[in-house]
């Protein structure tokens, strides 16, 4: 039986190389189309065998190359950032918006299996009621959000309108090793580890009071990864996170305990369009995808440590 051939976009990226790493141990044949803006190539330095396709995806005719004769599109490639859209919302939409239409014109004319998008908690916005469940009302607060949501909205109708099977996953506050401390865009976890590894003291947005529902890297790549396959899930909107959330505060006293660090944090004024608290049901992954976590988030952050206090 002939292996899936998957492309990953954005595969040199945090999240998608670590679904390019995985893919490989199974054995699949892996393409990574990637423009190298954020993503390194020294992330894919220990995976072998992976085709590289270097370009910007809202060219369409990068788009029809990097989905040539591949099965299933994993479509990571976005500018994952908040403030950045804030800042600079053209950029942003050009990244998350016209490349995510081109992909996927590329693969309903490809004959492309499956398309998995990634998508983003931060659509729920701020709603009250938690956990966010994924029929809840979205109400983007960020131009990110907002351009999420649109990736999400054109999945579905591609399946509805061309009958091409997109599954979107929807990601909590996803970390884990790779994630790139040196970005002011990047993770707070990856942002807290370094700085404590090297005894600086972290800036805390706002009180520290505001929650999130923290997903090691391990358990979104098991969730894309199902998503590729399971046969209810086309056309659908899924939560994949660890159905938990911590406070930054509780977050940063266990990143210290775990680095052996003694400062304290600086507390600065919040980030515009930052929601205060965020968890996910995940009882829609479970009943389609059969996904449950595995790797709880204590366990997380003491393999996330473990990795940026070696690669130091």
């Amino acid at each position: 039986m002939k292996m899936a051939s998957y492309l990953v976009t954005g595969g040199a990226g945090f999240i998608g190389s670590h679904l390019a790493e995985e893919l490989v141990r199974r054995g699949h044949a892996v393409r990574v189309a990637d423009d190298f803006s954020t993503g390194r190539r020294a992330n894919l330095a220990d995976v072998p065998g992976v085709e590289i396709l270097e370009g910007d995806l809202a060219d369409p005719a990068v788009a029809a190359r990097a989905v040539a004769g591949c099965d299933v599109v994993l479509h990571q490639a976005a500018i994952p950032s908040v403030p950045r859209s804030v800042k600079d919302p053209v950029t942003s939409n050009r990244a998350n918006i016209d490349a995510t239409l081109n992909v996927l014109v590329a693969a309903r004319d490809a004959g492309v299996r499956r398309l998995v998008f990634a998508g983003s908690s931060s659509v729920y916005g701020d709603t009250p009621t938690l956990p966010k469940r994924e029929d809840m009302p979205t109400r983007p607060l960020s131009p990110y959000a907002l351009q999420k949501l649109v990736g999400e909205d054109y999945a579905r109708m591609f399946t509805r309108l061309y009958g091409l099977e997109t599954v979107t996953i929807r990601y909590f506050n996803v970390f884990g090793p790779r994630q790139d401390p040196g970005s002011p865009y990047s993770g707070v976890i990856s942002i807290f580890a370094r700085a404590l590894l090297a005894g600086e003291r972290p800036t805390i947005h706002g009180d520290g009071g505001q929650t999130r529902d923290f997903t090691y890297v391990a358990n979104v790549v098991d969730g894309v990864l199902r998503a590729a396959d399971a046969p209810a899930a086309s056309g659908r909107v899924i939560n994949v996170a660890t159905g938990g959330r911590v406070s930054l505060n509780e977050l940063f006293d266990r990143l210290r305990e775990l680095t052996g660090a003694t400062v304290e944090p600086v507390y600065g004024p919040p980030r515009e369009g930052d929601v205060r608290d965020s968890q996910a049901d995940i009882g829609l992954a479970k009943a389609l995808l059969g996904y449950a976590p595995t790797v709880s988030f204590e366990e997380g952050l003491k393999r996330t440590v473990k990795w940026f206090r070696d690669s130091a």
